[in-house]
């Protein structure tokens, strides 16, 4: 567990299991008023809670509760799944960070399901070629991060335009200058990707010359003979805050302006990828950084 943003420490101080064998000395206590077992482990040096598959959710629940009375709400409780169909508590301040290998004939109601169950979802790394038929309206647009393999070219256009999260990377997938310029021409009006902090797209190939988008008329470029500042981020995709590292880098000469507010992005192709960076700062405030 860990405190919320002022924070960035983390302490374990009890481990969980299903493992319910009474006869390694499980003492019993009430926790927020259930009984469940500990015991001593062999492996850590800290309690271990014990308790049969079929109560794991009433015990997850107790024992948050008893956390959440000693410490308050300063704690955020990090989960980590490695598939959607494993059991996941649902929580105040869970932080969910889930992977998903989705079978091609996967009903999407089950996904839309489980993404209306978890709103709050940290990082999403989703691995389906179906995309495109999940609602516009879905939650799992909403995940703060998201990583996407194996990706189709009709549900390019509607991620990005149905994004409302803050980094997203697309692996192998398909992208073309047209799916380009309409998502730089709605994050440009304000239209679309408000919270949108970091995007990478990477390809398999593209039909076109994806450096063309850096000649669109609203492009601005910055001279050649200065040397522009670096954007990076912290990356949201890795739960561990110790571990954190940054979002790839981007020196890029060239950015776009929004409309809106004046903040600026700035804009990378490099091969087949195509890297896009937002700063806080204004245009004004971003040309004063060039060196």
């Amino acid at each position: 567990m860990r405190t919320m943003e002022d924070c960035m420490e983390m302490d374990t101080i009890m481990t969980m299991s299903e493992d319910f064998d009474g006869t390694k000395h499980i003492f019993r206590l009430n926790v927020s008023g259930k009984k469940i077992g500990f015991r001593v482990s062999n492996e850590y040096p800290i309690p271990e809670a014990c308790f049969p598959p079929i109560l794991k959710a009433r015990a997850f629940k107790a024992i948050h509760n008893y956390i959440s009375d000693f410490f308050g709400n300063t704690v955020v409780y990090q989960w980590i799944a490695k598939s959607y169909r494993f059991f996941i508590p649902q929580l105040p301040n869970l932080s969910l960070f889930v992977s998903m290998f989705v079978h091609p004939l996967e009903n999407t109601e089950v996904l839309e399901t489980f993404f209306a169950s978890y709103p709050e979802m940290k990082h999403i790394h989703i691995q389906w070629d179906e995309l495109q038929l999940i609602s516009p309206e879905s939650k799992f647009y909403q995940a703060e991060s998201i990583r996407i393999t194996q990706y189709r070219s009709p549900t390019v256009h509607a991620f990005l335009r149905n994004f409302k999260g803050r980094q997203a990377t697309l692996c192998d997938c398909e992208c073309g200058f047209v799916e380009l310029i309409k998502f730089m021409n709605r994050w440009r009006s304000g239209e679309g990707s408000r919270e949108l902090e970091y995007l990478k797209i990477m390809t398999r190939s593209f039909s076109t010359n994806l450096n063309g988008v850096l000649n669109a008329n609203w492009v601005k470029h910055i001279d050649a003979a200065k040397k522009p500042p670096t954007h990076s981020l912290t990356d949201l995709s890795t739960p561990e805050p110790d571990l954190k590292p940054n979002t790839d880098p981007i020196i890029s000469h060239t950015y776009i302006v929004r409309e809106s507010d004046n903040r600026v992005a700035s804009i990378s192709v490099k091969g087949w990828n195509f890297i896009f960076g937002v700063w806080k700062e204004t245009e004004e405030e971003f040309l004063r950084m060039v060196e």
